[in-house]
């Protein structure tokens, strides 16, 4: 019994739907489910950041001196220093790029080859009778090409909120690792925003918050799942043919 390839596709495509498509089934009807609280050093694939680190110096402390080293205030820094404490990124985007590019070529190339002065019973050797060719132009050849290729963009983002993110590693030069998630359900549908990267100390301000454009590495990703999610997007079966039509 032959299997048609289209069958092997269909098949290869309900299995990969597998569990999720399962689990979209028993919760017809439900509000999506928000995702629990959890440490991302324990997440999988979880990898602590390595960064080239310059050589440790000790630091030095002035004895019976009231004034703390690398403190703005005389009281106790309410600033997040160590692992576990709690930092608000302010994250502001307001990107705009247009890029507008045209180019153009043509090109015309034309040759004529004649032959004169040879006997009649060489020309008839080489022109047929009933062709009306002379000796004058008994090779020619003519060419032209052109190309005409344009290319836009045009993109316009705007995100402005605050998320409040972890502490979750303290490299060795003093700079910190953050990361967190905020999720708001809404109806049927989770909006996420997810912040992540790596923060100077100086660059927290007295109100312990940090501009988003302050943040090296930075990883700033906002969607959402729920009911509008799966409308916008194209079905599993879609979006498998899409990547496996070669035209």
């Amino acid at each position: 019994m032959n299997t048609s390839p289209l069958a092997i596709l269909l098949l290869g495509t309900t299995l990969l739907a597998g569990c999720s498509t399962v689990d979209r089934l028993a919760n017809v009807g439900e509000q999506p489910k928000l995702s629990a609280i959890k440490d991302p050093t324990a997440a999988t694939g979880y990898k602590p950041v390595s960064m080239p680190m310059p050589e440790p110096q000790v630091a030095a402390y002035a004895p019976n001196s009231l004034w703390r080293s690398g403190s703005r205030a005389f009281f106790k820094d309410q600033r997040a220093a160590r692992v576990g404490d709690i930092l608000t990124v302010k994250v502001t985007i307001g990107d705009k790029a247009e890029i507008d590019n045209e180019t153009k070529r043509s090109r015309t190339h034309s040759e004529n080859v004649g032959l004169t002065g040879l006997p009649a019973d060489a020309i008839q050797k080489v022109i047929p009778s009933n062709s009306t060719t002379t000796p004058a132009a008994l090779v020619g050849d003519t060419s032209s090409s052109a190309s005409d290729g344009k290319g836009s963009v045009n993109r316009s983002e705007t995100l402005a909120t605050n998320v409040a993110t972890v502490v979750t590693q303290v490299l060795p030069n003093g700079n910190m690792v953050i990361e967190g998630k905020q999720e708001v359900r809404v109806n049927f549908e989770v909006r996420e925003l997810i912040v992540a990267g790596i923060i100077r100390p100086e660059d927290i301000a007295a109100d312990n918050t940090i501009d988003s454009t302050k943040i090296a590495e930075a990883r700033i990703a906002y969607g959402g799942r729920g009911q509008i999610t799966d409308v916008q997007q194209p079905r599993l079966g879609n979006q498998v043919m899409d990547i496996l039509l070669p035209f």
